[in-house]
């Protein structure tokens, strides 16, 4: 991931605050400090990226020091990063670069914990479009420093073919025959919600299929019913204490909203030297 696909979040993130009155009443662009970022909870660490973009925007000559890399474990006390710039800059910055580092870390956190539930199966687990809007560039991000893989990044660069458009075309032979139609490169993704519709999609020969709201046992007969001929993955009501169910069950993936819909944040702080 580069710069230029980070600034448009941290300016947007920025645009926000800004300008902030307190700490341009209190000092000028001469007054330069330094502040460290420390755990304050142990986790995964994920987020820097932003962090050191937010302070580069407000100060270009800001240095940002990394004592770890993103997709470390971390623990309480440990620094993290160390940032130099204009007090100005560091102040300003602060909140957004601890919100970026937060919910990224937040996020990794949780993702490593699904990677290390389902460890020694073949399956992995995957993120979905369940992101805060703005910041799916900084939630997929942090997924990946859990180690886990990222679904479909916007509604373009892959066809899934869901309920609603399974009922509204009235079949998924009917909306799939519509897609290749188009003539487009994209792959194909067909939701289904029973074996019938497991046999329908596979008629069609799509590239996964996502078994929807199924339980394990459900999970199993589709796999073995499957027989390798298509990928499949697991979506709907999987939690941290059933995903290795899910997983010895055969699919290949493992897609879970709540890695980025319901984000607990990673508790770090910014503490600026006094001298």
């Amino acid at each position: 991931m580069n710069r230029n696909d980070i600034a448009p979040t941290v300016r947007r993130a920025l645009d926000e605050d800004l300008p902030d009155i307190t700490s341009e009443a209190i000092f000028t662009s001469r007054d330069r400090g330094t502040a460290a970022f420390v755990m304050k909870a142990a986790g995964v660490l994920a987020g820097l990226e932003f962090a050191e973009d937010t302070f580069a925007e407000l100060d270009d000559s800001a240095e940002f020091i990394r004592r770890v890399d993103d997709g470390a474990s971390v623990k309480p006390g440990d620094v993290v990063a160390e940032v130099s710039a204009s007090v100005i800059a560091l102040l300003s910055g602060e909140r957004t670069a601890l919100n970026f580092m937060q919910r990224a870390s937040g996020i990794a956190t949780t993702t490593r914990r699904y990677v290390d539930a389902i460890e020694g199966t073949s399956a992995r687990i995957y993120d979905t479009r369940k992101t805060a809007p703005g910041l799916r560039l900084l939630d997929k991000y942090a997924v990946k420093c859990g180690g886990g893989e990222n679904h479909r990044i916007g509604l373009h660069d892959m066809f899934l073919v869901k309920n609603n458009h399974i009922d509204r075309a009235g079949s998924i032979a009917g909306a799939v025959e519509r897609i290749r139609s188009r003539g487009l490169v994209q792959k194909i993704m067909v939701e289904v919600r029973d074996m019938r519709e497991l046999d329908e999609a596979l008629a069609q020969q799509p590239d996964f299929i996502l078994l929807d709201n199924m339980t394990p046992a459900q999970m199993r007969e589709a796999v073995e019913h499957t027989n390798g001929r298509v990928i499949l993955e697991a979506s709907g009501g999987i939690t941290l204490e059933n995903v290795r169910e899910y997983a010895e069950a055969g699919v290949d993936r493992i897609s879970i909203g709540a890695l980025t819909h319901s984000v607990v944040a990673l508790d770090i702080s910014m503490r600026v030297r006094t001298s």
